[in-house]
């Protein structure tokens, strides 16, 4: 309300109350607010009236937030970037444990679990939460604008979530070796709790998340995406702020305290402790794995801590600075801010194939695959170019079944030496996938 002119205030009171501009041009900005106030509390029509209000006090002001078409072409490719990534990233680490028996481990169907709260965060929140960023208007309606808000907070704390069971079961694992065992249904009722936890923090987001439009000079106007609380809206709403706090500290601040703690204790153990006597061949095998797989965590951990600071603290300190919001670089601070977090669901399965042995022989194995099927199309397309050439120069006869019959032998003398390489590449990633049994078994 600070940004509006005392004038335009005047006469969007009048109008949203229906009375005379003139018996309202006596009182003072703050007497107007009370006069606003007052009105609203005993209106039963409130959302009606607050909506008219908030038009009528924009109808004037330009559109905010419109950036330039170079700035939308810039961000645009670096958020494709992270799309593309984290979205075919995550499908592979979901392929190899769920399609190969010996990644199937309690810990890896954590990491699927892992994957699958990344991949519905790219696929059902980024793309369109991007785009509503980016342009400053919602165009997929109220609906999705529901379920686009519930997705985004409930991939957040499951998530969190997983990586905190991660780190309990790791922490049983190396601490209570003689006491840890997660069986088949106990991971079943850990995943099943996760996803109910996440849901149900998430509720208010089912509940009060709407749209609205605004109108602005020109005619131009725009459809936003919020969440209408009972006592009003971001950054106005004490209730939103209070939800934001709690969500910050359930979903961020207590589970990075307590992983901290549990990793703590599981490097003292690992990398502290010295015992009497020497190691076997298999004891040391054995500390070289689990050193390599909780490295591996406390990277995955730290990374998820960085990229989802910023975008937490955004909330908390634009309502304590209201007029931040109301600058020209605030969207671009969001933007990155919100990138930074997204960009988590990304760096994971860098971090597998960079620090686990059987997922980066896995992830070599689709690579070889897929530049082999790439490889045989592009061969199959420039022979057939090829023969239609020679056959138009009258190099070789036009009958279509001598042509077919000579098309199928070169194809296949051209091509054996390709998929040769292929299945002895494809065989040499294999054996090493099976010979390997110590840092790849997570």
């Amino acid at each position: 309300m600070n940004s509006v002119s005392l004038v335009n205030l005047h006469n969007c009171t009048a109008l949203v109350l229906d009375q005379n501009v003139t018996l309202l041009m006596g009182l003072n900005r703050s007497e107007l607010l009370q006069v606003l106030k007052e009105a609203l509390d005993r209106s039963l029509q409130r959302e009606l009236l607050r909506d008219a209000l908030s038009d009528c006090l924009h109808t004037n002001q330009q559109r905010p937030f419109d950036l330039p078409w170079w700035q939308k072409l810039v961000w645009s490719l670096v958020y494709a970037i992270i799309l593309m990534v984290a979205t075919g990233g995550n499908i592979i680490v979901m392929w190899i444990v769920l399609a190969h028996r010996r990644m199937r481990t309690v810990t890896n169907y954590f990491l699927v679990n892992l994957s699958v709260a990344d991949l519905m965060m790219s696929v059902l929140n980024c793309v369109f939460n991007f785009i509503f960023m980016l342009n400053s208007d919602w165009p997929f309606g109220s609906v999705y604008c529901t379920i686009s808000n519930f997705v985004a907070n409930v991939t957040v704390a499951s998530s969190v979530f997983t990586l905190v069971v991660t780190s309990f079961d790791r922490y049983m694992a190396i601490m209570r070796p003689l006491k840890h065992h997660m069986s088949r249904k106990r991971t079943i009722l850990a995943l099943f709790s996760i996803w109910f936890a996440s849901a149900m923090l998430a509720i208010p987001c089912l509940l009060y998340s709407t749209t609205n439009s605004r109108r602005y000079n020109s005619g131009n106007t725009r459809i936003v995406c919020y969440m209408q609380w009972p006592d009003g809206s971001y950054p106005n709403s004490k209730t939103e702020y209070i939800y934001n706090l709690v969500f910050l500290g359930v979903t961020y601040l207590i589970p990075m305290m307590v992983m901290a703690v549990c990793y703590t204790l599981m490097g003292r153990k690992l990398w502290g402790s010295k015992s009497i006597g020497e190691h076997t061949q298999y004891q040391k095998e054995s500390m070289k794995s689990k050193r390599k797989v909780v490295k591996m965590f406390i990277i995955v951990v730290t990374i998820f801590a960085v990229c989802w600071l910023p975008y937490h603290g955004f909330f908390i300190f634009a309502y304590h600075h209201r007029r931040f919001a109301e600058t020209s670089y605030a969207q671009h601070v969001f933007l990155s801010f919100y990138w930074l977090a997204m960009s988590n669901a990304m760096v994971n399965p860098i971090i597998y194939y960079w620090m686990n042995t059987r997922f980066r022989l896995y992830f070599q194995q689709i690579i070889c695959r897929c530049c082999c099927v790439i490889g045989r199309s592009n061969l199959r397309s420039r022979q057939m170019h090829e023969l239609a050439g020679f056959q138009r120069s009258g190099i070789l006869p036009s009958h279509s079944g001598h042509v077919k019959s000579l098309s199928i032998r070169w194809r296949h003398s051209n091509a054996e030496t390709h998929v040769q390489a292929f299945k002895t590449n494809s065989r040499s990633i294999c054996e090493k996938i099976h010979s390997r049994d110590d840092v790849a078994i997570i």
